[in-house]
């Protein structure tokens, strides 16, 4: 993910707040905030055209459709936690449904342990059934669920936390 996609990666994260069903955030960030918070190395986008000739040619121009985008973020800064991140997949409101965010979060995994993290995570609302069958079908478990763990707005939430542990790396 580049900054010179980050308009259309944010209004694919404004898509997402407008929902109310992934984030606890309400307003999306600026691109510098966005990317201080985040891991450097493991954000992806999807895009149309999808091949990456294509892409490198057209990107620059700003002639391609960002569909969706994945990233993590470091959970402690902790050396001790260095191998786990939380998970952040968001599609585009026109591309659900059509196995982008799988194939997102799939590329996200792979990338994930060729950079020595071991464990993934994410906080899901119980109400995101999509995001709940994309975690499980890509091999995440939910291993609880945080009962009023925070407020959106004037409700509390609950937060079903899943993870996956790699079989590559911290075995």
């Amino acid at each position: 993910m580049s900054p010179d996609l980050w308009p259309a990666v944010l209004e694919i994260y404004a898509q997402g707040i407008a929902t109310g069903d992934a984030t606890f955030e309400t307003e999306a960030p600026d691109w510098e905030k966005w990317d201080s918070s985040h891991r450097r190395d493991c954000r992806l986008v999807a895009l149309e055209p999808l091949d990456e000739e294509t892409a490198e040619r057209l990107v620059p121009m700003g002639k391609v459709t960002v569909l969706g985008w994945a990233a993590l973020t470091a959970v402690s800064s902790r050396s001790v936690y260095r191998g786990v991140a939380e998970v952040s997949v968001y599609v585009a409101a026109t591309a659900r449904g059509q196995g982008v965010g799988k194939a997102l979060l799939r590329a996200l995994i792979e990338e994930s342990e060729a950079n020595g993290i071991w464990t993934l995570q994410a906080g899901i609302f119980p109400e995101n059934g999509a995001s709940i069958k994309l975690h499980k079908s890509c091999g995440l478990r939910q291993v609880r669920v945080r009962k009023r763990i925070g407020k959106l707005g004037k409700a509390w939430r609950d937060v079903l936390l899943f993870e996956r542990r790699s079989s590559k790396v911290g075995a």
